[in-house]
């Protein structure tokens, strides 16, 4: 099954990561089909926090893939932000 979730990068206590579209048998930070944003929880000042592509979210929901809950909780995240900036 194919899944939406986060892939773990940056240094140790400096948490970043890939929102990618993956095979769900594979590991978490392994290969992956499509990479649709990334999120920064520890993002400060004009850094951004979070940015991602609603657009190839949704079309890959719409062909069966499954998000995480974080994914679901971010994906809301950004069209919050998305409609405040229109």
């Amino acid at each position: 099954m194919v899944k939406i979730r986060l892939s773990r990068g940056g240094a140790k206590k400096r948490p970043f990561y890939h929102i990618v579209v993956t095979d769900g048998r594979s590991a978490r930070d392994g290969r992956n089909l499509e990479r649709v944003g990334y999120f920064n929880p520890i993002a400060a000042g004009k850094e951004v926090r979070l940015e991602l592509d609603t657009a190839k979210v949704k079309a890959w929901v719409e062909k069966g893939a499954q998000m995480t809950d974080k994914v679901k909780a971010l994906y809301k995240e950004a069209g919050k932000q998305t409609a405040v900036a229109a």
